[in-house]
């Protein structure tokens, strides 16, 4: 069953709803150095809610946009937080509400991430607040949260690591490499270092088949079939499995180049028909009016037909 908002939360939103409200608490209560970006004359009050159903009771939230006082085409989101009680996780919440702000901005068009500011108002009866409001001091390691979260993620780039490389990243290898020029034309060009990564026994043979289908499915390959069939050969230990599906792969090509011959030939016999009955057509036509005394050149100069076309037609 819904629960009806506290009387705090249902006062609180009638209040901080209002911009010029609003704008009295962020002069008053924004940081100086936040403060000082922000235009509170463009403040627009955004709507919706970030805050899940079931916290309603405990929680709620306002948000406003405002443009930057540098007169950038940037926005500021201030989000408004109001809590009766207190959450020892509530730091988290604001930065995951944060960034549902920052993706509802990026769904509207916007290009670039606006910076939005979480403001927790507290009204209650433990004072002071006991909790800290920065999210990094929920983890054991703050220290590394920091160090994580404030600096750049991690990245593969695969296109930029060398192949000799990847040939000594184990059960990687095959995976990497693959997926690093699966694009390429010629797969026949990888038959020598995937033959021999697959050789070192890191993959098993459903893996290896995986690894086959993925390159049949997602590669560019002018003839994969003959590239499975080369890579069986050199791989003593899933050739079976390699030929069997090079076989299956000659196969599809074999019924494939039937299929296309066959809709080749109904397509040309379309034609044809198309083709026979618009001369049967013009010969229709031809006949009418040589019945009526037209002269035969006239005739064909008028319907583009030949003499031996004229001579088809019966009298």
């Amino acid at each position: 069953m819904k629960k009806n908002p506290t009387p705090h939360d249902a006062t609180f939103r009638q209040f901080l709803t209002q911009p010029e409200i609003a704008r009295d608490f962020m002069d008053i209560h924004l940081p100086a150095e936040l403060r000082a970006i922000c235009d509170l004359s463009t403040l627009k009050l955004e709507s919706g809610s970030f805050v899940e159903d079931d916290l309603r009771q405990y929680f709620s939230d306002v948000l406003y946009s405002l443009k930057t006082t540098d007169g950038a085409n940037g926005y500021v989101h201030v989000l408004i937080e109001h809590q009766s009680s207190p959450d020892k996780h509530m730091a988290f919440r604001l930065i995951r509400y944060a960034v549902a702000a920052m993706q509802r901005h990026l769904d509207a068009g916007h290009k670039k991430l606006p910076l939005v500011i979480p403001v927790l108002f507290y009204t209650g009866k433990r004072s002071p607040y006991p909790y800290s409001t920065n999210w990094l001091q929920e983890f054991d390691d703050p220290a590394l949260a920091e160090k994580l979260y404030t600096g750049d993620f991690p990245l593969v780039d695969v296109t930029v690591i060398p192949d000799e490389e990847i040939m000594g990243h184990r059960s990687m290898a095959a995976l990497t490499l693959l997926q690093k020029h699966i694009r390429q034309r010629d797969l026949a060009e990888l038959t020598d270092r995937l033959s021999a990564i697959l050789l070192a026994g890191y993959l098993s043979s459903p893996q290896v088949i995986s690894l086959i289908h993925y390159i049949i499915q997602a590669g560019e390959s002018a003839d994969a079939q003959a590239f499975v069939r080369a890579l069986a050969l050199r791989v003593p230990q899933h050739e079976e499995e390699l030929m069997t599906i090079a076989q299956q792969l000659e196969q599809k090509g074999i019924e494939k180049g039937i299929q296309k011959g066959i809709q080749l030939g109904e397509q040309r016999g379309i034609e044809k028909g198309r083709h026979e009955g618009k001369l049967e057509g013009k010969l229709e036509v031809a006949r009418t009016m040589l019945a009526n005394g037209l002269d035969r050149d006239a005739v064909m100069k008028m319907t583009g037909l030949t003499a031996d076309d004229l001579a088809q037609i019966r009298h």
